[in-house]
């Protein structure tokens, strides 16, 4: 495919973060049956009001109280089962660009062993405090002045693959932060490979800690090719919004990153509006950050109440030849005890003026996603997924 064939295409995918719809066969195995996020939410806010979704064909999906199947949907419709292993974003969203896991990434609901904190207090001439799981803000007010104190790292984790480092920003300088960030992913190789090390800077006094916005990801690298890395190489360009460019470590896209869901909404109508060709890959992190991880049943409907009104006027700028993916990367139920992840399956939901409104059935894996985008480049990867684009395009 030539560098001009390309620019004559776009497609874009919106990831609803932890926006699960239905329990995945091996859920069970990571204490995860029963849970699902749309289900679940539907039923506890007793029936979705989402009109948007509902004509896209959202309710054609799986059941979903308030949510009736759509007789003529506007968009094709299925439902994709995850195949990586583990249930982060990490995984689903490598899944979605073609590369699979074969162990999960690793947790710590513990803390981190004490070879591991030992040599990185060692590495980084600096003592730890914490070594927990803990909520961000919570840490801060439990080690906070004792940080101020003592100048040393406050280290936590949390249900996901994370290695956290806190510092006050008068304490420790940003660069030193970030330089300690850099030692932790050089040495947190396997069986401690966790998926992101970040750096979480603050300011303030005890009782008004807040969180600055110079935090920063460090993640691991993708073990195999990726769906941006295979455009890269053709010449089609990526573009990105919000954390997408942190879970690929930087390699082949660079993302706007945004505060929250309106943030992000704005930058992907902006780059509908755009000139610009390729592949635009997006998260709307709210769903998961904001209210799954913290069983908000509330916050999570009205944030979906929130995309559903915004959903039209994406849809009014696109072109007559765009595709756009609307899908997730895992479950985050607010309505179950647990805080964490869930391996859900998730919707898939597909627009475009040359999209033929049907079922593309239940995927085999997240990854038929980005062989399907692939293919409408005309290039060749196609990962570890199968394309639907002659289903889709009724070809």
């Amino acid at each position: 495919m030539t560098h001009d064939d390309a620019s004559r295409r776009r497609a874009a995918i919106i990831v609803l973060d932890g926006v699960g719809i239905g329990e995945a066969p091996d859920a069970s195995a990571y204490g995860d049956a029963g849970s699902n996020t749309l289900g679940n939410i539907a039923r506890a806010v007793g029936g979705l009001d989402l009109p948007s979704l509902r004509h896209s064909g959202l309710g054609n999906i799986a059941p979903l109280a308030g949510l009736a199947p759509a007789e003529k949907p506007t968009a094709a419709w299925g439902l994709m089962v995850p195949r990586s292993a583990g249930k982060d974003s990490t995984a689903g969203h490598w899944e979605i660009a073609g590369v699979h896991l074969d162990r999960p990434f690793p947790t710590y609901p513990n803390g981190f062993p004490a070879e591991v904190v030992d040599e990185f207090a060692r590495r980084t001439g600096r003592g730890v405090l914490g070594n927990v799981a803990a909520s961000g803000t919570a840490i801060l007010d439990e080690f906070g002045a004792e940080h101020q104190r003592t100048g040393n790292w406050i280290l936590y984790t949390s249900a996901d693959s994370v290695f956290q480092i806190a510092a006050h920003e008068a304490v420790i300088p940003l660069e030193e932060l970030y330089r300690a960030c850099e030692i932790a992913r050089e040495m947190l190789v396997a069986p401690h490979d966790v998926s992101r090390v970040i750096a979480r800077p603050f300011v303030g006094e005890l009782g008004a800690f807040q969180r600055t916005k110079h935090r920063r990801d460090y993640s691991i690298a993708p073990p195999a090719e990726t769906l941006l890395d295979a455009l890269a190489s053709a010449g089609v360009e990526r573009s990105g919004v919000g954390k997408v460019d942190d879970l690929f470590a930087g390699r082949a896209l660079t993302s706007t990153h945004t505060p929250g869901n309106a943030d992000g909404i704005r930058e992907i109508g902006r780059w509908l509006d755009g000139s610009q060709s390729g592949l635009l890959f997006a998260n709307l992190v709210d769903f998961d950050q904001q209210f799954g991880h913290r069983n908000d049943v509330p916050g999570f409907y009205e944030a979906l109440r929130e995309f559903d009104a915004a959903l039209p006027e994406l849809l009014a700028r696109m072109r007559e030849d765009d595709l756009l993916f609307i899908t997730a990367d895992h479950g985050n139920d607010p309505t179950t005890p647990s805080t964490d992840h869930a391996r859900e399956c998730v919707p898939l939901l597909v627009f475009g003026g040359k999209v033929r409104p049907a079922s593309l059935g239940r995927r085999d894996t997240f990854s038929d996603l980005g062989a399907t985008v692939a293919e409408w480049f005309r290039i060749a990867f196609r990962g570890r997924g199968r394309s639907f684009l002659s289903t889709l395009l009724g070809g």
